[in-house]
C-alpha cells in the first residue's frame, strides 16, 4: 500500500484537548510509515510535533475573521504540491478554510474528514463540522448533539472515537499516597492534615465549577472532617479578577486554610495518586472530560455532574460517582458515601490512546479504499 499523507488543520499548538489530540494522531502516522502534517499558528508543543516526525505549516488559520479566508489559495496549492490523501480539519475556521480550499480543486481531491471536539453553540459557523465526509465524535453526547442540532447530517458519515490515554503514564495506585501528599504540602501547607484531601483539576474559568467545590469543603468541614481542596489548574495570571473572587469566598465561608488554587502541575499523575477523591463539576455540559478517564486509570474515585460527556463517562465506569447536576445536597452525601466506602475500580480502562489512534487510522484507510 502507497504512503499515504494526512493533513491536519488547527488555529495553533497550545496546550489543550485539541492539540493533545492532533500530536497523538501526528505520532500514530509516523509510526505507520504515514506522511503528518499539521497546519497552524504554532504555539508551545511546536518543537514536539517535529520531534515526533511530523511537518509543520505555518499558517494562521484560526482567526475568526474574514480576512483568513484569504489563506485559502495557500492550503488550495499545499494540498496540491504534497498530494494530500486527507484533510482533517479539528476546528470551525480552519474546517472552514479547508473545505473552500477542496472545492475549488480540479479533479481528484483529498477526502474531508472532520473532529467534533466540543459541544459548539449550534450555529450555521459550527454546522461545518458536520460536514466531513467521515465525522470524528469524542463522544456518543457529541454524536447526539450533531444529530439534534443538524437534522441533515447523515448518520453513516458519524465515528464515535473517545479520547484516550496511554495507561503506561497513569500507574494504578492503589490506596492515597500519603508521602506524595506531605511533598506536595510543603509547598501547599493548605494541603496538609488527616482528613481526605479533594482534587479539581481544571482552568480557572467559572464553568468549571470551583464555587460548587467551595461549598462541599465548606458543608464537609462544618460537619468535622479535615478535608482538604487542591485546584491544580485554576491559578491564572489572566484571570486574576477571577482568582480573587474565589479566594474571597474562601475566605467569607472560612475555608481558606483548607484551600490551595495553583498553576498547573506537571505532576497531575502524582496528584491524582495523593488525594482521596477527585471532583468533575463543570457547570456547562463537556464534550468528553478527560480528567474522569486519568483519575479513575490511577485508582482515584470521581464525583461529577451527571451530564454531558462526564456523565456518559460516569454511567458507565463508575456509576456511584454520578450526581443529578448542580444538586448540592447529593453532593454532599455521594462524597461522604465514597469516602466511606470507594468503590473498586475497573480492571482495565477501555479508553486509551493506542485504541483511539488505531480507530482513527482505520477511518482514513475506510476514506481511501472508498
Amino acid at each position: 500500500m502507497r504512503r499515504l499523507t494526512i493533513v491536519q488543520l488547527l488555529p495553533a499548538l497550545d496546550a489543550g484537548g485539541v492539540e493533545r489530540s492532533t500530536l497523538e494522531i501526528a505520532e500514530a502516522l509516523v509510526r505507520a510509515g504515514q506522511r503528518a502534517i499539521v497546519v497552524s499558528n504554532g504555539g508551545r508543543m511546536l518543537p514536539q510535533l517535529q520531534a515526533i516526525g511530523a511537518e509543520h505549516i505555518a499558517l494562521d488559520i484560526g482567526r475568526k475573521s474574514p480576512w483568513t479566508f484569504r489563506h485559502v489559495p495557500a492550503l488550495r496549492r499545499l494540498f496540491s504540491e504534497v498530494d494530500a490523501d486527507i484533510v482533517h480539519a479539528r476546528s470551525r475556521m480552519p474546517a472552514w478554510l479547508g473545505w473552500r480550499a477542496l472545492q475549488g480543486m480540479r479533479g481528484s481531491r483529498p477526502r474531508f474528514v472532520t473532529t467534533a471536539h466540543g459541544l459548539n453553540s449550534p450555529s450555521r459557523y459550527s454546522a461545518i463540522m458536520a460536514r466531513g465526509e467521515r465525522v470524528i465524535c469524542v463522544s456518543n453526547v457529541v454524536r447526539e448533539h450533531l444529530l439534534q442540532h443538524y437534522p441533515q447530517t447523515d448518520p453513516q458519515c458519524l465515528r464515535v472515537i473517545p479520547r484516550g490515554l496511554d495507561t503506561a503514564h497513569f500507574p494504578r495506585v492503589a490506596i492515597p499516597d500519603h508521602a506524595l501528599r506531605t511533598r506536595f504540602s510543603i509547598d501547599h501547607p493548605q494541603l496538609g492534615g488527616t482528613g481526605p484531601l479533594l482534587l479539581l483539576p481544571g482552568r480557572g474559568t467559572r464553568l468549571k465549577g470551583h464555587a460548587d467545590a467551595l461549598d462541599l469543603l465548606a458543608e464537609l468541614r462544618a460537619d468535622g472532617m479535615d478535608a482538604r481542596l487542591w485546584m491544580p489548574g485554576a491559578l491564572d495570571p489572566e484571570r486574576a479578577g477571577y482568582i480573587d473572587e474565589l479566594q474571597a469566598r474562601a475566605r467569607a465561608i472560612g475555608i481558606a486554610n483548607a484551600l490551595a488554587i495553583t498553576a498547573p502541575t506537571d505532576t497531575i499523575v502524582d496528584a491524582y495518586a495523593a488525594c482521596d477523591l477527585v471532583l468533575q463539576l463543570s457547570r456547562k455540559p463537556e464534550a468528553f472530560g478527560r480528567t474522569v478517564i486519568e483519575a479513575l486509570a490511577v485508582g482515584r474515585p470521581v464525583v461529577g455532574w451527571a451530564h454531558g460527556g462526564v456523565g456518559e463517562l460516569l454511567a458507565q465506569l463508575q456509576p456511584a460517582g454520578a450526581v443529578m447536576p448542580f444538586d448540592m445536597v447529593a453532593l454532599g452525601q455521594r462524597v461522604r458515601e465514597l469516602f466511606a466506602r470507594p468503590p473498586v475500580p475497573a480492571a482495565t480502562m477501555p479508553y486509551t490512546l493506542q485504541a483511539m489512534q488505531q480507530a482513527t487510522l482505520d477511518v482514513y484507510q475506510e476514506l481511501i479504499e472508498r
